[in-house]
């Protein structure tokens, strides 16, 4: 198998544990949130540690954490995608996964806007009516359903943000969620060990439960690494169009597993939506730069 079938491989994995995480954080939805945030948190960050030991690179993390600009720049990292975790475990307890997988069909077009309004980057015409025809969706859809899909929009937004506060970072992926789960441990803790006395149930009163909450380190960390793995072996504008395969199966698993109701409503604003990101795509595959891929580290 070739470097670039391995990678694309990769991505394509990546994205299906991600767009299947679904069903996982399901089996969870009889605990509370804030506990099963915490338990991602601390599993997550135990599993970055054992692969950067693995590497010989434990310590770099650690390293990274003392570095005053660096530690803000992870404290706001750690804020936003703890908030993204939780709107995502949330929307799936409370039955709302259909909005998760708009949000994350909008997040590459917030990152668009975000590019233009804090760094300068220009929007071809193409795109340009991509991120309006999106905008245009959201409106849509809160006018039929008489109140704003706000979980989507959180989870965009913050996604988006995350993004945004990570391209201040001259570290890879795996380090840097290592030192950001490392910054959310502590809080973690401290939550659980409150939520036990108040429930008098610690790792959520069962051994299955337990195991399962374990389980949500790897359902964290492993696709981020395969990410990581695919993204250095294809070209961007492949890994952009790839990535649209994690809300697609989220909205799979909404629709057909989960039974959410799919309205009107909502097939007009996805069906703008899905324009819109294949406009966007088809904007950056014709008019993308000819330049070297850049490297991106682990």
């Amino acid at each position: 198998m070739t470097e670039t079938a391995k990678g694309v491989a990769a991505i394509i994995l990546s994205c299906m544990i991600w767009g299947l995480s679904g069903l996982f954080y399901k089996l969870l939805a009889g605990l509370p949130v804030l506990d099963v945030l915490a338990h991602r948190t601390i599993w997550g960050a135990v599993f970055f540690l054992l692969v950067l030991s693995a590497q010989g690179r434990v310590a770099v993390p650690f390293r990274a954490l003392r570095l005053g600009r660096t530690l803000r720049v992870l404290a706001a990292a750690s804020l936003l995608i703890g908030f993204n975790w939780m709107l995502f475990v949330w929307a799936i307890k409370s039955d709302q996964a259909l909005e998760a997988s708009l949000g994350y069909y909008i997040f590459p077009l917030v990152v668009v806007l975000f590019g233009l309004m804090f760094f300068g980057e220009r929007l071809g015409r193409g795109e340009t009516l991509a991120v309006l025809l999106a905008a245009l969706a959201v409106i849509v859809l809160t006018a039929g359903l008489g109140v704003a899909p706000w979980i989507s929009l959180g989870i965009a937004l913050s996604f988006g943000a995350y993004g945004a506060v990570k391209k201040r970072l001259d570290m890879g992926p795996v380090v840097s969620v290592t030192a950001e789960s490392l910054l959310l441990v502590a809080p973690a803790l401290a939550w659980l060990a409150w939520s036990a006395a108040q429930s008098g149930a610690v790792m959520g009163g069962s051994l299955p439960l337990a195991l399962t909450l374990m389980l949500a380190g790897p359902m964290t960390a492993t696709p981020l690494i395969l990410f990581s793995y695919g993204a250095r072996r294809i070209d961007l504008a492949s890994v952009g169009v790839l990535s649209y395969l994690n809300p697609s199966l989220q909205f799979a698993v909404a629709v057909v597993i989960f039974a959410e109701p799919f309205t009107g409503w909502h097939m007009i604003a996805f069906a703008m939506i899905w324009a819109a990101l294949a406009l966007y795509s088809l904007a950056r595959w014709r008019y993308r730069p000819v330049a070297p891929r850049p490297s991106i580290r682990s």
